[in-house]
């Protein structure tokens, strides 16, 4: 801004250059459960009248940021939040690669968009996974709604990873649980960044699927703590002590999004 000023100073005579109003991006991070935040965040950035100009979503993240670009109100999301049962998004199976086979997530996002495309969506938006095979990011911007919340949401250990294109996928937390590369990427001049990772529950964790919840949020904490420099804004809610399978606590963390967006 400062060397913006400094060029007009020294060049009177030139007309100053039209300024296209700045694109602001939302990236809602990784956390399971914790993800239900996303929600109040969204409620109070719609009530202060911030424009999003995209979205972009790691794991739950990705459920949330999916539906809200897709057109549903924040409020709207709340609903659906509050309606929204395990069974709704869980298939379990006999231990394969994962005892979650996917499909009933992938067919609740597309029922709930109407089986609308990515790239037709109202806000341009972003579902971030991890290429097994390759280690890399993949941020997918068109296609199936639901097969990239899915790949987003996969879980290691707890999800069976989807194919797509002949390449495994699994959730975008693994290499990026808060992506602001890619809205950067994407053209974002500002980006608020929602970080549901930074605080963890100081109890040990109980049963199988919790342990490996508890060390996958440990692995988002680490990576976001990194990735987070690179945003203008960032919003905690704090939902360490929510489990990250806990859906009883929904209110509670939709409260937690509230509160953090106002601080």
């Amino acid at each position: 801004m400062l060397a913006a000023l400094l060029s007009c100073a020294t060049a009177p005579k030139e007309l100053p250059a039209v300024q296209k109003p700045a694109r602001i991006a939302v990236v809602l991070g990784a956390g399971a459960s914790k993800g239900f935040a996303h929600i109040g965040v969204l409620k109070i950035l719609e009530l202060n009248k911030i424009p999003i100009h995209m979205v972009v979503g790691t794991s739950v993240g990705s459920f949330v940021g999916s539906l809200y670009a897709y057109g549903y109100s924040p409020y709207e999301l709340q609903t659906i939040a509050f309606a929204l049962q395990k069974d709704d998004v869980a298939d379990y199976i006999l231990p394969d690669n994962g005892f979650i086979k996917g499909d009933k997530l992938e067919n609740f996002v597309n029922k709930k968009v109407k089986y609308t495309p990515i790239d037709k969506f109202k806000v341009p938006f972003y579902a971030v996974t991890t290429n097994v095979q390759t280690g890399e990011e993949m941020a997918f911007g068109r296609g199936n709604t639901g097969k990239a919340v899915r790949a987003s949401c996969s879980i290691p250990g707890i999800f069976q990873p989807p194919i797509i294109s002949n390449n495994m996928y699994v959730d975008g937390g693994v290499v990026s649980p808060l992506a602001i590369d890619v809205a950067r990427r994407y053209g974002a001049d500002i980006v608020i960044a929602v970080d549901i990772s930074s605080s963890l529950p100081s109890s040990a964790p109980s049963g199988t699927i919790e342990t490996i919840m508890q060390a996958i949020d440990i692995m988002y904490s680490k990576i976001a703590a990194v990735q987070i420099k690179n945003a203008d804004v960032v919003i905690r809610p704090k939902v360490g002590y929510i489990g990250s399978s806990d859906f009883s606590k929904r209110h509670e963390a939709i409260m937690e999004g509230e509160k953090a967006a106002n601080e």
